[in-house]
C-alpha cells in the first residue's frame, strides 16, 4: 500500500491533484480545504491512505499524519466511506470535530452536508472515547460558541457553506461576538 507521496502538483482542481513523482502521475483525492492551501508547480508531501475495492484503487492525501489518522478513524465507522469521510475534514478543523464528537454534541455534526441524526450519533458513539480525553466543560462552550456564530451569520443571509469557510479561518479561542466580527470581516471581503 501507498502511505505517502512526495512530488510536483501538476493539475489542481477542487476535489483532486495530481501529483509527479518519478515521471508518474497520481490522482489524489483532497478535501476542498487541503485543494486551496497547495499552490500548482509546488513540491509537496502527502500521507496517503490507499483505498481498494473490487474495482477501484483511491489514494486519498492530506497534508499532516493527524489528518489522515481522523479519516482512517471516520471511515472504519459503518455507513461512512472516503468521500464521507473528506467531506466531514473539509467542513472544519480537526479540533473543531474532535470537541464535537467529544462532547456528544449531535447537532454540530448534523449541520454537515449529508450526515443525519442517525450517522452523527454513530459517529459520537463510536469515536466519543477516543475524543474526550482532555475534554472540559471549556469544550461544551467553545462548541456552543460555534454554533451560535454558525446561526447567526446563517441568519444574516450567509449560506451554511460561506460561514462555515469563514468560521474556519477565525482564532477558535475567541468568545462568539469576536468570532461573529472577524467572520463577517472575511465574508465582506469577497
Amino acid at each position: 500500500m501507498i502511505g505517502g507521496i512526495r512530488g510536483k502538483i501538476i493539475l489542481k482542481k477542487e476535489k483532486f491533484l495530481i501529483v509527479e513523482t518519478a515521471g508518474v502521475g497520481y490522482k489524489i483525492n483532497v478535501s476542498p480545504d487541503t485543494a486551496s492551501k497547495i499552490k500548482n508547480g509546488a513540491e509537496t508531501m502527502f500521507w496517503v491512505h490507499t483505498h481498494v475495492r473490487e474495482d477501484i484503487l483511491d489514494l486519498y492525501g492530506f497534508l499532516d499524519r493527524a489528518e489522515l489518522e481522523f479519516f482512517e478513524m471516520l471511515i472504519n465507522i459503518s455507513g461512512i466511506g472516503p468521500k464521507g469521510a473528506l467531506t466531514i475534514l473539509g467542513v472544519t478543523s480537526i479540533e473543531t470535530l474532535r470537541k464535537a464528537i467529544g462532547t456528544g454534541d449531535i447537532s454540530y455534526l448534523t449541520k454537515i452536508s449529508g450526515i443525519g441524526k442517525k450517522t452523527a450519533e454513530k459517529i459520537v458513539i463510536e469515536l466519543r472515547d477516543k475524543m474526550a480525553n482532555g475534554m472540559s466543560s471549556k469544550g461544551d462552550s467553545s462548541m456552543q460558541g460555534e454554533l451560535d456564530a454558525l446561526e447567526a451569520l446563517k441568519s444574516l443571509g450567509y449560506s451554511q457553506n460561506e460561514t462555515r469557510d469563514a468560521l474556519k479561518k477565525v482564532a477558535t479561542d475567541m468568545n462568539t461576538n469576536a468570532k461573529i466580527r472577524e467572520a463577517l470581516k472575511i465574508l465582506g471581503g469577497k
